[in-house]
């Protein structure tokens, strides 16, 4: 449904597949579906404090995530409770699926990182998407994460996510 409809506050689940099995189910708020694009808002849905060492989720943090139904991605702004900019965290995916209020995403296991200020930008994972045997298993689904990821690091080493978002 898109966010201009005439239900006030739309709420969607979404649901992280990883290998056949939900990683994480959470309530979101609906902002926008146009039929490519769909965009939520949801507080930190994780246990206490995630701590990567390059940046911390914790309580209070809002991400507003962005998933594509023809993109092998999806992008979540990350902001702390006084809604300063914290970065991007992205996932790479298989195209998302919404059914209804239900919003599935497959994780495939690579992520990429851009800091607030486009300083630090990296690549994560890759050693599980290797254990993973995805490129064994779906050879063409592994080269269309392995695109995803190189066309998320070239933005985000260029004109950054504005343009994506927008």
């Amino acid at each position: 449904m898109p966010a201009n409809s005439a239900e006030p506050t739309a709420r969607v689940d979404v649901v992280l597949v990883k290998a056949g099995r939900t990683k994480i189910r959470y309530a979101a708020e609906l902002l926008e579906d146009d039929g490519t694009r769909i965009a939520v808002r949801a507080p930190w849905a994780g246990d206490g404090v995630r701590d990567f060492g390059f940046v911390r989720f914790e309580s209070g943090d809002v991400f507003t995530e962005y998933y594509w139904r023809d993109r092998w991605y999806s992008v979540k702004e990350v902001r702390d409770a006084a809604g300063r900019l914290k970065g991007w965290y992205c996932d790479i995916t298989r195209p998302a699926r919404r059914t209804g209020a239900e919003l599935v995403a497959e994780d495939l296991d690579l992520d990429l990182w851009r800091s607030a200020d486009g300083t630090d930008v990296r690549r994560l994972d890759e050693d599980e998407f290797a254990e993973s045997g995805l490129a064994q298993t779906d050879p063409q689904a592994a080269a269309a994460a392995v695109a995803a990821l190189d066309e998320l690091e070239s933005l985000a080493r260029g004109s950054g996510f504005e343009t994506l978002l927008a």
